[in-house]
């Protein structure tokens, strides 16, 4: 059994998340780090009963996540779990990724994706970007749809998430236009998300800026496993090449589809989600249907996991 590891990225968090992981040390450790670099209780923000308004901003999002991923990495290897022979991680979650597989130091990782959540809230000012769903419409149809519907403006097609799930990104205005022309051409369902950044569109050049001036100070290392990038698809060895797929990745669409589907030709038979939620697990059972697939968002299913090796 090959065991791949994936990380969720925004839209998996929730209040609550680490329910599951009471009590456990590795997981409380991660927290108090992360807490202690950005001066900021993380585990109090996202407890229950906290305000899901706060923990849904991006620039608590971004950290929330990568830190909830990666204690659960943590809390899975100290429980004896085996780590995986390859991983990737959805957009946010590649750094995730990175950061178990030792590429970039957790503190450092925690620091990266705050700035990069700023900078990605100041390349678009609020109410001006918008992001959508496009649900039961093939690729191409939905990237022509785009194309006709910019006039100028930018929409582009950002998240192949699955076959016939596919979200769009860019100016307000554009991104309604191309809903209503991907409606008139048969989707199901064109849905507005609930964020305030138009993630992986040429919108976030002037972050990915920002995002290269700060990873050029990072200190990147080769990856203990290899990382698949979402950008291109390929995993990487050296820093230089690493910190260029995370640069074009902010501005560049996350190739799901084919990321699940190289984690599987290149001989995973288990993958599991590492995070909160099971968003990636509903996503990689449609397109790697000859995996094993589990969410690993409690203990339990650490056994579940051990059991299925």
């Amino acid at each position: 059994m090959a065991l791949a590891f994936v990380f969720p990225g925004q839209g998996s968090q929730s209040l609550g998340m680490l329910k599951g992981f009471d009590g456990d040390p590795a997981v409380r450790q991660t927290f108090e780090e992360a807490s202690d670099v950005l001066g900021q209780d993380l585990a109090a923000m996202c407890a229950e009963g906290a305000d899901a308004a706060v923990i849904n901003a991006t620039v608590n999002t971004q950290p929330l996540l990568l830190t909830t991923s990666v204690a659960v990495y943590r809390a899975w290897l100290a429980a004896g779990g085996a780590a995986p022979a390859l991983a990737a991680g959805h957009s946010l979650g590649e750094y995730s990724a990175l950061a178990a597989a030792g590429s970039i130091a957790f503190a450092d990782a925690v620091k990266l994706v705050r700035l990069r959540a700023e900078a990605m809230q100041s390349a678009v000012p609020e109410g001006t970007g918008a992001m959508a769903a496009i649900l039961g419409l093939p690729d191409d149809v939905i990237v022509a749809a785009c194309a006709e519907a910019a006039q100028g403006d930018v929409v582009e097609a950002v998240n192949f998430n699955s076959p016939g799930q596919v979200v769009i990104a860019g100016s307000k205005a554009a991104v309604e236009r191309a809903m209503a022309l991907c409606k008139e051409k048969g989707a199901k369902r064109a849905l507005p998300l609930p964020v305030s950044v138009p993630s992986h569109c040429a919108l976030m050049k002037p972050a990915a800026e920002k995002l290269a001036a700060a990873l050029a100070d990072i200190q990147i290392v080769a990856p203990s496993f290899p990382v698949i990038h979402n950008v291109d698809v390929m995993s990487y060895a050296d820093p230089a090449q690493i910190r260029d797929a995370l640069v074009r990745q902010l501005y560049r669409p996350v190739r799901w589809v084919e990321s699940a589907q190289k984690l599987a030709a290149d001989g995973a038979t288990v993958i599991a989600e590492c995070g909160p939620g099971k968003v990636l697990v509903g996503l990689n059972k449609r397109v790697a249907e000859s995996a094993q697939h589990v969410a690993l968002t409690d203990l339990a299913a650490f056994d579940a996991l051990k059991a299925v090796l």
